[in-house]
């Protein structure tokens, strides 16, 4: 069985919230990080914790099965730029 946080915040007149400490605990928040609004979908938002540096991306995206030149990549930008327009 799952458990969720619930957690409440209030808007100041800045436009600013304190983030629930339970929530900062929750994604690894320390002070100075930064958090990203995801949009998602009826207008509900994910925040993500955006602390992490681009050394912690390698390997999310597989290696492509076959290599692609230059040429052919601008030969589908250039097809894809014709059916927009």
């Amino acid at each position: 069985m799952e458990t969720f946080i619930m957690a409440t915040a209030t808007l100041t007149s800045k436009g600013q919230i304190t983030i629930p400490v339970q929530v900062r605990t929750a994604l690894g928040l320390d002070t100075g990080d930064r958090v990203e609004f995801v949009e998602m979908e009826d207008g509900k938002f994910a925040i993500i914790a955006a602390n992490h540096s681009i050394q912690d991306l390698k390997g999310l995206i597989r290696k492509p099965a076959k290599a692609v030149s230059i040429e052919h990549m601008n030969q589908a930008i250039a097809a894809q730029g014709a059916k927009a327009g």
